[in-house]
């Protein structure tokens, strides 16, 4: 006999044995079966179920006739009777997962969140859920407090299950499914109206209009959010419905349904990317006791262009502008702390803005991005760099009226438009203040909060004055605070006043309290500027004969001497103090070159690592590591030279070469730059490989012609070292640079001679044969060229080798008309140079895959491309990439007629710092309109203007 049992709490109340529909009469004996299957299987006390079904004054019959509704539920469960046990002082209703409508619920919920790779098995689970419900949770027991409360999280959990599927239906309607589109904004629009307050429903809304193609009633919906936020709860949004609104306005979030789509490839979106802009970093815990100093820094913003938060080492000063940059949706935030020479700074700034810069001033098109809109911009450690600091600051307000500044520093910049505002230590509790009034001060509470995070125990009041004694101890200061509750682990309150009373330095007060390995561990991590992850800190720790790293570093951080950073992986930190401290004592025990030369020889370890890994298929590891780490090697570099180690300069700028020359991180070449201005490389043996790279250099920023001679006076010496690694690597880099330099000048016979030379001598010649192939093809031998495409990607080991075979048979099925080919191969390079961090392909396969669409006549297509490109690359601040699809959208205009606006944009390009040259160097500039060449911001709305003009 069938014994199976379901309960159904998703509706009325329903039970089912062996697959019927069993009657259970009465709400009081509904309410028993409800409360046991809500258990999900776990004891039931009888007082629990007395409770809920007399809530009120318990009658004298009350235990007898539940004792009945329990036997009689015995009775309804027939062949299933045995299910409901009697135990000591309770019940308990043995039911498997699968026979509770609600626990299934929540498992297709679950199991449609972990199906990322077939949304559409996600909505048949979603569905699946949602069908479960048959009206409102236990709808007859509402009156029944216990259960309602039950029944409002089932509502939750429909309510998370019904977002779930118009998520999934707003990503299959972005793909290109309409009916999914529709159904998800009804959906949204439905769970919106239920809830206006709940952000996670407005941002599913705007999600959803934008799959359905409605990008201008998407942003309508955010902007109606944010007032009804505001007007009705008093509120601001929180930072994701920002991220989302302009995700959607920069076409991002691709949602236009699709018209008769001519090939398949119209599925891909033609932006490369679909990353944000950068993300400001958001600090950790509760700011204690700055509400005064934060609302007058914020009114001092307000009307002044330069506010500089001054204040000695540890008082906060970061951590308030952190505050006040989150608050404001500051534009950036760029730390100094990490950068050790004063020419890497504009490096350090376009990184924070998240701008590409490959060509001309860094700075000038730091500025230039700037001064595109007002914003606020964080300048935080100035300290660090005062000189580069004040000129940074002082160019980007003489370049941006828009643009306000916070600066931070333990004195002014010195700036005639600086408003200076001083940070002072946390107030102290008075004397005389005990209990609750001691808690209250912020400076106590802080102490307070560590001791709880570092399970220290609670505080009693007994201890209090004990506590209030300690902070008087350290002033007041913030990060002195911190190492002070740290120690609360090992010493009682009593204990920890006793020590440290008469500290005059608390960082070399709580540094004498280490051991010798964690002591000797800490001062050769501040060697590292912007801290180490943990694989790092513990080849510190094993050099250093630490003898477990690992927990020596724990112990750091539970000390506050280290902290523990957002990133993943983790990343340890000493506080700019503590870092200070560390190399003052690094010095003063004669230990200087020791730690500095453990960071070089990291940094080469590093670098040849890097320089493998980029021809491999671990080359998108090495794409993040160069990112993550590129502070410490810019500090590794000012070491070397500073030093005179000419070997460890050179290794870094040739080690560097081939992941820079692929990607928008410029510094390097900048290095080498340098390095071969220096007159002690003239004898080196790798001197010609350094020519090479500053070849490179020259082409990467648009100087062809230099680029050439640079290349031709490299293979001379490479020649002459004819055998070694270093001259061979030398030669083919010459070589390739040489092909390139050519081929973008139009002499396509001798770029291939010199391609395929550097392909016979390249141990990865992928590179060197789609030069050679892309030469022929331009030079109109078509089946030369398809002939290089099979040794190419027999060669492609690594995915930007692939994505550049993808780009190369592209460009070979544009030239011959096969137009859907085409695209789908410019798709697959898009993919592939994003997926490795190749920024420089993916613009240029960008801009191929739009010139395709509208060599093939599908000037529609192209233009809406075009349009998600521009928006995708101002967005992101591409500017590189931007300036190369501006000129071939200026090429379009001129077709379809629209030559003023091209003719603008071609000037524009030709005059930014950051645009790829298209001309031979010392050529004529194109003809400035008029009234002169517009900022960016002009040059976007005349493209964006065209664009829309142009669409029918």
């Amino acid at each position: 006999m069938d014994s199976t049992v379901r309960v159904g709490l998703l509706g009325p109340v329903r039970l089912a044995v062996g697959g019927d529909d069993v009657a259970v009469p009465g709400p009081k004996r509904r309410a028993v079966l409800a409360v046991l299957a809500l258990a999900e299987g776990r004891a039931v006390t009888a007082d629990h179920l007395l409770d809920v079904l007399w809530p009120g004054e318990l009658p004298e019959s009350g235990r007898a006739a539940l004792h009945s509704h329990v036997s009689r539920l015995r009775g309804h469960l027939g062949a299933a009777s045995g299910r409901l046990e009697t135990l000591d002082g309770g019940y308990r209703l043995r039911l498997v997962d699968g026979e509770l409508d609600h626990v299934r619920a929540r498992a297709l919920l679950a199991q449609a969140r972990i199906a990322t790779d077939d949304p559409a098995a996600a909505v048949e689970l979603l569905r699946s859920a949602l069908a479960l419900w048959r009206g409102p949770a236990l709808a007859e027991l509402a009156a029944v407090e216990p259960l309602a409360t039950a029944a409002t999280g089932l509502d939750l959990l429909r309510r998370d299950v019904t977002e779930a599927l118009a998520g999934c239906l707003a990503d299959a309607g972005a793909a290109g499914d309409a009916a999914s589109a529709a159904e998800a904004v009804v959906l949204a629009g439905d769970l919106l109206a239920a809830d206006p307050l709940r952000e996670p429903a407005a941002r599913l809304h705007v999600r959803a209009l934008a799959a359905a193609g409605q990008r201008a009633d998407a942003l309508a919906a955010g902007r109606a959010f944010r007032r009804r936020l505001a007007d009705e709860a008093g509120m601001n949004p929180s930072a994701e419905l920002g991220d989302l609104e302009r995700a959607v306005a920069g076409g991002s979030l691709i949602g236009r349904a699709p018209r008769q789509r001519r090939t398949r490839v119209a599925e891909h979106p033609v932006h490369p990317g679909a990353t944000d802009g950068p993300v400001l970093p958001r600090p950790a815990g509760v700011l204690r006791g700055r509400d005064a100093q934060l609302a007058a820094v914020e009114r001092l913003l307000a009307t002044e262009r330069l506010v500089t938060l001054v204040g000695p080492g540890g008082v906060g000063k970061t951590r308030l502008a952190l505050e006040v940059a989150l608050r404001a949706g500051a534009v950036a935030v760029l730390p100094l702390a990490a950068v050790t020479d004063p020419a890497s700074a504009p490096h350090a700034l376009a990184g924070a803005i998240g701008l590409n810069v490959v060509h001309g001033d860094v700075l000038a098109a730091c500025a230039a991005v700037l001064r595109t809109g007002p914003g606020l911009l964080v300048v935080d450690g100035c300290e660090q760099l005062p000189g580069a600091a004040r000129d940074t600051v002082a160019t980007l307000l003489g370049a941006c009226p828009d643009l306000t500044v916070l600066a931070t520093g333990r004195e002014p910049l010195g700036l005639d438009a600086e408003c200076t505002s001083r940070l002072a230590p946390l107030p102290l509790p008075t004397a005389f203040a005990d209990g609750d009034a001691i808690r209250s001060v912020p400076s106590v509470a802080v102490v307070l909060d560590r001791a709880e995070q570092a399970a220290a125990g609670a505080v009693g009041d007994e201890e209090l004055p004990l506590v209030a004694a300690i902070v008087r101890a350290v002033d007041g200061v913030p990060l002195a605070l911190e190492l002070a509750a740290a120690r609360l682990t090992e010493f009682s309150t009593a204990e920890l006043h006793a020590r440290l009373d008469g500290a005059a330095d608390v960082v070399a007060w709580s540094y004498d309290l280490l051991g010798d390995d964690e002591r000797r561990f800490l001062r050769h991590l501040a060697a590292f500027p912007d801290g180490v992850d943990l694989p790092v800190a513990e080849r510190i720790g094993a050099d250093l004969g630490v003898a477990d790293p690992a927990a020596a570093l724990a112990r750091l951080a539970g000390a506050a001497l280290v902290s523990a950073g957002p990133e993943r992986p983790v990343r340890y930190r000493l506080p700019e103090p503590v870092r200070a401290f560390g190399r003052d004592r690094l010095a003063a025990g004669g230990e200087e070159a020791a730690a500095d030369g453990r960071l070089l020889r990291w940094a080469l370890d590093t670098v040849a690592w890097i320089d493998a890994a980029v021809l491999s298929e671990d080359e998108p590891a090495a794409d993040a590591f160069l990112r993550r780490e590129l502070p410490n090697l810019r500090a590794a570099w000012a070491l070397a030279r500073r030093t005179g180690n000419v070997d460890a300069a050179v290794a870094l700028v040739t080690g560097l070469s081939e992941v820079s020359s692929r990607r928008d991180v410029a510094e390097p070449r900048g290095w080498a730059e340098e390095l071969a201005a220096d007159p002690v490389v003239e004898t080196h043996p790798a001197r010609a490989d350094v020519v090479a790279v500053t070849a490179d250099a020259a082409y990467r920023r648009g100087d062809r012609g230099l680029a050439e001679r640079r290349a031709r006076a490299g293979l001379e010496p490479a020649a002459s070292g004819s055998g070694s690694p270093s001259a061979s690597r030398a030669a083919w880099r010459c070589l390739t640079t040489l092909a390139q330099a050519e081929l973008a000048q139009g002499r396509f016979a001798e770029a291939a001679e010199h391609a395929l030379a550097a392909a016979a001598i390249d141990p990865w010649p992928a590179t060197a044969y789609g030069t050679a192939a892309l030469a022929r093809l331009y030079d109109g031998d078509r089946d030369g060229a398809r002939a290089l495409t099979g040794p190419m990607a027999d060669a492609a080991g690594s995915p930007t080798a692939r994505a550049f075979t993808a780009y190369v048979e592209a460009e070979i099925a544009n030239a011959a008309g096969e137009w859907e080919p085409a695209e789908q191969y410019y798709a697959t390079a898009i993919a592939g140079f994003r997926a490795s961090g190749a920024t420089a392909g993916t613009g240029l396969a960008a801009v191929g895959l739009l010139t395709a669409r509208a060599d093939a006549g599908r000037l529609h297509d192209a233009l809406e491309g075009y349009r998600d490109a521009v928006e995708y690359f101002a967005r992101t601040g591409a500017w590189t990439q931007l300036w190369v699809t501006l000129r071939t959208l200026a090429d379009l205009l001129r077709r379809l007629g629209d030559g003023g606006p091209a003719a603008i944009l071609d000037a524009a390009a030709d005059r930014a710092p950051d645009a790829p040259l298209t001309r031979p160097p010392g050529s004529p500039l194109a003809d400035a309109p008029p009234g002169g060449v517009p900022g960016r911001a002009a040059v976007l709305r005349l493209a964006r203007d065209a664009i829309a003009r142009n669409l029918p």
